[in-house]
């Protein structure tokens, strides 16, 4: 048995497939989903999101967004989310680089600049991350086709 899961970002569909868990970063913690599982609406943290078919596991990264769950789907509306595989690190590392230097240069902490400095340097840490966790070892498979 299996259940549906679907991760979209703001610009496309990241994940559509049959899986056999999917673990999410709720807001009160990581939870895992299976099959049939009781409807709940939760919010998402930054993390990952991890999906499991036949023992093969993708990995995703997600900044933030929902998540619902009813028996046989998961739909995850995220602010932003990739596969891991798909993650420029050294885009993410200038990012995280810009992020800092323009925090270090006393950016008012109430201002939108900060925060969206803030942002910027959470979510490259969490893609830096990633790739570091998940990319070693060659075992990963390529993102699904099935989009």
């Amino acid at each position: 048995m299996t259940i549906r899961c679907e991760i979209v970002s703001q610009d496309r569909t990241v994940f559509a497939g049959d899986v056999d868990i999917v673990v999410l970063p709720g807001a009160a913690g990581e939870m895992g989903i299976l099959p049939k599982h009781s409807p709940i609406l939760t919010t998402l943290k930054y993390g990952i999101i991890k999906v499991r078919k036949d023992g093969k596991e993708e990995i995703f990264t997600v900044a933030g967004g929902i998540a619902e769950v009813q028996p046989d789907i998961v739909t995850v509306l995220a602010d932003a989310a990739e596969n891991v595989l798909e993650i420029d690190a050294s885009r993410a590392e200038e990012a995280r680089k810009r992020a800092e230097e323009a925090l270090a240069k006393g950016v008012p902490a109430d201002s939108d600049a900060y925060l969206m400095m803030e942002a910027a340097l959470r979510k490259s840490n969490l893609r830096l991350d990633a790739v570091r966790r998940y990319r070693k070892g060659g075992g990963m498979q390529m993102p699904s086709s099935e989009n």
